[in-house]
């Protein structure tokens, strides 16, 4: 029997982003009777042709034709909307995405927006070349979060980190997904997806860790931002799709939301003059939640775990469901 072949394209300009040649020796120890090779991303769909298992950031759907023996594609990234779900399932093609390591640094990013608002870290950086003293403009505009409410919109294994390390602030914790646990003991209060109108209404602090799915898509809009607490600050570390940005626009021009903090917004980047750009209370950040210096060490150790499974005949964790199937509430 001829050994499985796994092509493996993960290539970045960051080292926390791709391969080692420390990884691959690791892979190598760990599956003898695996044959491992490495592509460049140009090179991916002249190397498909006997390669069972491909793990890469990237796999565009006209690959497919030349991977007549590829049973599963493998992603070390969090969510799958960039990646070919539809045709990967008609192919008879497993597509695993990857969870349970991008919550801490998302968890830490997001902290920090909340505190860069909630403690006027941002109007400092803003106005200290042309204000020689501005103590009392924060004294109007600064927050606490011990007693704060904090709503998560999609709260999944992300959401948990994140709630957690609101809950370390003293803050009250919000879930919003389709499933609520029965009983969790996590020290959330869970609601369901109908009551979102309800959830945003009494939250300090909204974050979006939506997917991207026909179900989400502008999930903010107009009527959702309309019904958020006057005075509460948005956060997007989900996906740039399930937002009505002009929605937003008009909740932080009419004053609704004090501020609010994009790690995702369409289009990417945004042109100079974007109103988002320029707003007084946006602060962006170019797609950074995930930035962690461990991220390739777990996504690989991720990949290990199912690559045991897969050589087993056994489920694989992550499975990317089809459009019309996935959760719209639940992040990962």
């Amino acid at each position: 029997m001829n050994r499985p072949v796994a092509l493996i394209s993960l290539e970045s300009p960051h080292s926390f982003w791709r391969l080692s040649a420390e990884h691959e020796r690791f892979l190598h120890a760990a599956f003898p009777d695996v044959e491992f090779r490495t592509a460049t991303e140009e090179d991916v769909p002249h190397r498909l042709a006997d390669a069972h298992v491909y793990f890469g950031w990237r796999f565009e759907p006209s690959w497919l034709v030349g991977a007549p023996h590829l049973k599963w594609i493998a992603s070390p990234a969090a969510g799958s909307d960039h990646l070919p779900v539809v045709e990967a399932h008609f192919a008879g093609v497993a597509l695993t995405r990857s969870y349970g390591f991008h919550g801490r640094p998302m968890a830490e990013h997001a902290m920090g927006l909340v505190l860069g608002f909630s403690r006027g870290l941002f109007t400092s950086q803003r106005v200290q070349a042309n204000r020689t003293w501005w103590k009392d403009d924060l004294a109007e505009e600064f927050f606490d979060l011990a007693g704060a409410t904090m709503t998560i919109v999609g709260c999944g294994s992300i959401g948990g980190h994140l709630a957690r390390a609101a809950r370390a602030f003293g803050m009250d914790v919000i879930g919003v997904r389709r499933t609520p646990p029965a009983a969790s003991g996590d020290g959330i209060t869970w609601m369901h997806t109908s009551a979102v109108h309800q959830a945003v209404a009494v939250a300090d602090v909204v974050v979006d860790l939506l997917p991207a799915t026909r179900s989400t898509d502008h999930f903010f809009d107009h009527g959702l931002f309309a019904t958020c607490k006057p005075g509460s600050l948005f956060l997007n570390l989900g996906r740039a799709a399930t937002v009505d940005q002009s929605a937003l626009l008009a909740a932080l021009n009419a004053g609704r939301l004090r501020g609010a903090a994009l790690d995702v917004f369409d289009p990417r980047p945004l042109p100079a003059r974007h109103p988002l750009r320029l707003h007084p209370r946006v602060v962006l950040t170019p797609k950074s939640s995930t930035l962690c210096r461990t991220y390739m060490d777990e996504a690989v150790a991720f990949f290990i775990d199912n690559l045991h499974r897969y050589l087993a005949g056994q489920p694989l964790n992550g499975l990317a469901e089809t459009p019309d199937a996935r959760f719209p509430l639940a992040g990962g």
